[in-house]
Formats: C-alpha cells, sequence, structure tokens
C-alpha cells in the first residue's frame, strides 16, 4: 500500500522552463515528477532524490548540492477516488512537499515508460496552465515568484 505522504519536483532549466511528463495511465495529463515515500521515516530529499531518477533518468547526486531545493511547502490534497485502491482502507487524503531542481540546458531525459509517455519543456507560465494539478500548477508559480 502506498503512504500518503509525497514529494513534487519541479524541475527546471536556467531560462524558466519547466519539464512536464505525461501519465502513462491518464492521457493528456501532465504533471511534474511526483511520488510517494516508500517508508515512512524515509528522508523527503533522498525520497525527491529518487523519484526524479526513476521517472526521468536525472542523477541529482550528480548535479551540484543546491541544485536540489526544498522550498519547505506542503499541502493536503483529496486523492482522486479512482487512485485510492493504491492506499490502505479509508485513506483519502495525502501530504505533498514541494521541491525544485535546476538542471543543465542539455539534460537527457529518459521516462519511466510505465509511468510516462511523453515529456515537454514549457515557460513556466504555460507549464503551470498545462499541469492537470492546480497545486502542481501553483508550485511552478510559486518557485518562480520566489526568483
Amino acid at each position: 500500500m502506498k503512504i500518503p505522504i509525497s514529494v513534487l519536483v519541479v524541475i527546471y532549466k536556467s531560462n524558466r522552463d519547466v519539464l512536464l511528463i505525461e501519465r502513462a495511465d491518464r492521457s493528456g495529463f501532465w504533471q511534474s515528477v511526483t511520488g510517494s515515500l516508500d517508508t515512512l521515516d524515509e528522508d523527503l530529499a533522498l525520497a525527491a532524490t529518487r523519484e526524479v531518477f526513476e521517472e526521468t533518468g536525472i542523477a541529482v547526486v550528480r548535479l551540484p548540492k543546491e541544485a536540489l531545493q526544498n522550498l519547505h511547502h506542503h499541502i493536503e490534497y483529496e486523492i482522486y477516488p479512482e487512485w485510492r485502491f493504491r492506499y490502505a482502507p479509508g485513506v483519502t487524503r495525502n501530504i505533498e512537499h514541494w521541491f525544485a531542481l535546476e538542471v543543465p540546458d542539455s539534460t537527457p531525459i529518459t521516462l519511466a515508460p510505465r509511468e510516462h509517455v511523453a515529456y515537454e519543456w514549457l515557460p513556466y507560465e504555460e507549464a503551470a496552465k498545462k499541469c492537470f494539478s492546480r497545486s502542481n500548477g501553483e508550485a511552478i508559480l510559486k518557485l518562480f515568484s520566489a526568483n
């Protein structure tokens, strides 16, 4: 069963283009990297690092230490009913912690085909609008309002 604590990682380049990936299980659902903790005591930054690698092939450990930023912000949201079967019975809410990752312009992307089928680099305003999740769009806008 999935743990209802997750990370969201907004991946971006120096020109403020943001990476969005399209879900394999929901056509047209574009998002940033997301994923649940593997264990209740898993460090949030390690979970973010793991999810980025699993979903995009980007090895955070090979980037400068300051590339991964904990935005020190979290939200609680209702889990979509069609995805609740992944959680323990009665679990309907998830807590999501926001991170950002700046990558070099030439960073290659290797998608996990069981999870995502396409990716795009978009100007951050456009990326925020394209996200199926309102909170994902808010995370993108929050990141660039601080810079």
